[in-house]
């Protein structure tokens, strides 16, 4: 599998009040995907948006637009975040009790599908899932906010799996605590996209900051 490793800057650490230059500074910086935190307030405990939002920024960017439902009932709101912009659409393991019913949908709405696991969920579920995948996206803190440290025993759980995840050309993601302290431990997993938040959008120069962790990965 040859995926470029990419920086994917985390819209929910950017300043709402002036959105669309935020965007506009990491896509001049070079980012190429952009993840969207949406949560309800039930399954992580934060509230931020929904597709009405998602649809406000498609019109701001022709960068890939992720996303990430933390949600406890995502399969009722597929339709709604495809047809609002999303390129991606990643959901939870953990809420989906009739997963591949969910994974399906989203393909068959013309998205790649991705799969989400919690930091303490183990990664066996992935078995049945590989042929109805695209992407996985390791948590690596406990979701709901932002800023949190990585949890160290993640990385090991995606060192198993990348040689298997890879063989059947399914992207592998990691969410929480990315920053410069952290990318060189994380960059010898397998990791090929790194979502990035505070470590960008909490910097006085976000371009800069975008640039510096992306040339990391170089």
């Amino acid at each position: 599998m040859n995926t470029d490793k990419l920086i994917c800057p985390s819209v929910l650490s950017a300043d709402f009040s002036r959105l669309a230059e935020e965007i506009r500074v990491v896509e001049a910086a070079g980012s190429k995907i952009l993840h969207l935190d949406v949560m309800d307030g039930h399954f992580v405990p934060n509230l931020t948006f929904g597709p009405i939002m998602v649809q406000a920024i498609r019109k701001l960017t022709n960068q890939t637009l992720e996303a990430h439902l933390m949600m406890t009932n995502p399969g009722d709101f597929l339709r709604q975040f495809r047809e609002a912009g999303a390129d991606t659409i990643l959901i939870h393991t953990e809420t989906c009790p009739h997963i591949h019913r969910e994974l399906t949908e989203i393909r068959d709405l013309g998205a790649k599908a991705g799969v989400v696991l919690n930091p303490g969920t183990p990664a066996d579920i992935l078995k049945t899932l590989l042929p109805h995948i695209d992407q996985v996206l390791f948590m690596s803190v406990n979701p709901g906010f932002g800023g949190q440290a990585l949890i160290p025993e993640v990385l090991e759980k995606i060192r198993t799996w990348a040689p298997t995840l890879h063989d059947h050309d399914i992207i592998i993601e990691i969410d929480g605590g990315v920053n410069l302290n952290t990318i060189d431990q994380i960059r010898g997993t397998g990791v090929d996209y790194y979502v990035a938040g505070s470590a960008i959008f909490g910097k006085d120069d976000a371009a800069e900051a975008f640039r510096t962790l992306q040339s990391q990965l170089s």
